[in-house]
C-alpha cells in the first residue's frame, strides 16, 4: 500500500433516506481505512432525505473532519450525486459505495491495493464471486445477468469485466478528467468503462449483501434510465460518422 500513501481518497456515499444505515456505514468505513494510513474523505452526499440522515451525517462530521455532507435539493438519480461528491473533492482516487450495507466496507482495503498496483480501476464484483448473489429470486438473477450480459458489446475487448453494473468501485480520476457523465441512472461504471481512459481494470469478488433497513430504490425507473444508456453508449459506439 506504500504506493498510495502520497494519493487522497474520496469515497462517496449516495443517500435518499437512509437515517437506518448510515450510521452503521459510516463508522465501519472508519475502522477499516483508518489502519491503512492513508489520506482520505468520506462524501455524503444527500438528494433531500426527510429521515434525519442529513442530521445523522453532520454529527459524525463535527467529531470527523474527514466526513462530509453534501445535499442536492432539486436533483436526483445515483449516478448525479457520485458525480456530483467527486466534482468536490481534489482526491485522485474516486470511490463510491451504497449506504445499505449491501456493500461490505470491509473490502475498502483490497480495492485500494488494486488500485497501488497500477490498475485504472478497481470494481467489487458480485459475478466474480462464487455466490456473489445468493439469496436472490431467479427472477432477479435471470434480469441481472440479462442486463450484464446486454452491454458485452459495448465493452471494449481486452477490458471486458464480469459485472460491469457494481455500484461498489475506485476509479483513477486520470482516467475520467474531463469527461461528462449521465447524471440519471444506476449505472455509472458501465459508462466509464465504455468511455472513460481505462487501461487496465480488477475484479475482486464479493458477496451482495441484504439491505439493513430502508427501502430499496430500484424501479421502473432505474429500468428506464438503463435502456435509456444502453441507446446512447450503442449510438455513440456505431453510429460514429466516418472519418473525412
Amino acid at each position: 500500500m506504500h504506493s498510495l500513501l502520497n494519493d487522497k481518497f474520496a469515497l462517496v456515499v449516495p443517500t435518499l433516506n437512509e437515517a437506518g444505515n448510515i450510521e452503521n456505514l459510516l463508522p465501519r468505513v472508519q475502522n477499516v481505512l483508518d489502519p491503512l494510513d492513508l489520506s482520505y474523505e468520506v462524501i455524503v452526499v444527500d438528494d433531500g432525505s426527510s429521515d434525519g440522515t442529513p442530521e445523522i451525517v453532520r454529527q459524525y462530521a463535527l467529531a470527523d473532519s474527514r466526513v462530509k455532507i453534501l445535499s442536492r435539493r432539486e436533483e436526483r438519480g445515483l449516478a448525479g450525486a457520485v458525480i456530483h461528491g467527486w466534482n468536490h473533492s481534489d482526491a485522485e482516487l474516486l470511490g463510491v459505495i451504497d449506504a445499505d450495507l449491501q456493500h461490505p466496507p470491509d473490502l475498502l482495503p483490497a480495492l485500494l491495493a488494486a488500485m497501488a498496483e497500477g490498475h485504472d480501476i478497481a470494481i467489487a464484483s458480485r459475478y466474480s464471486a462464487r455466490d456473489g448473489v445468493h439469496g436472490w429470486n431467479p427472477l432477479r438473477v435471470a434480469i441481472s445477468r440479462a442486463s450484464t450480459w446486454a452491454t458485452l458489446p459495448l465493452q471494449r475487448k481486452g477490458l471486458r469485466v464480469k459485472d460491469p453494473m457494481s455500484g461498489f468501485f475506485i476509479v483513477r480520476r486520470a482516467a475520467i478528467d474531463g469527461l461528462s457523465f449521465e447524471a440519471k441512472g444506476f449505472k455509472l461504471l458501465l459508462e466509464i468503462l465504455v468511455r472513460a481512459r481505462i487501461r487496465s481494470a480488477r475484479e475482486l469478488p464479493f458477496q451482495f449483501g441484504r439491505r439493513h433497513a430502508g427501502k430499496s430504490k430500484a424501479g421502473a425507473a432505474v429500468a428506464f434510465h438503463y435502456l435509456q444508456l444502453l441507446g446512447k453508449l450503442s449510438r455513440d459506439l456505431f453510429l460514429k460518422p466516418s472519418p473525412q
